[in-house]
């Protein structure tokens, strides 16, 4: 496969909603053996996922009321909020400087507050602190 066919085919497939991982396998199995090709690479990249997904499920549902489970999904749950706690404080504390300070501080905590207590998603909190930030003038230091 030539590199041109290889970046169009990553192009388009970062261009498709979804999975981009089976857009891209899809586009490959295209242009190396046409039709046959794409639903080939199709159900290889899809079916062995999928299958543990199933499975993945059906030993939760069996085992959800084990506490030891349970303790393990809370373990989880609590290394995921301090892996976003991280995330967050890394993407702010360049900014976390002098009079920018206050700022800083309450668009965080307005962010929280609409994720958590609005039920805005994500994307839409992320949206929302865009337009702020871009209308907002810079704090001078």
């Amino acid at each position: 496969m030539s590199v041109d066919n290889f970046t169009l085919c990553f192009g388009l497939a970062r261009l498709t909603p979804g999975t981009n991982v089976l857009a891209f396998c899809t586009g490959v199995g295209w242009l190396l053996r046409g039709w046959w090709g794409a639903l080939v690479a199709l159900l290889a990249s899809s079916i062995p996922c999928t299958i543990m997904v199933v499975v993945a499920t059906a030993l939760f549902s069996e085992a959800e009321g084990n506490r030891w489970v349970q303790a393990g999904i809370h373990g989880a749950i609590a290394a995921a909020v301090a892996i976003t706690v991280k995330t967050c404080w890394t993407i702010a504390h360049p900014h976390w400087k002098g009079r920018a300070r206050p700022r800083v501080a309450v668009i965080g905590a307005a962010a929280f507050l609409l994720y958590v207590a609005a039920g805005l998603s994500a994307i839409e909190v992320l949206m929302l602190a865009a337009v702020v930030g871009a209308v907002l003038p810079p704090v001078r230091a």
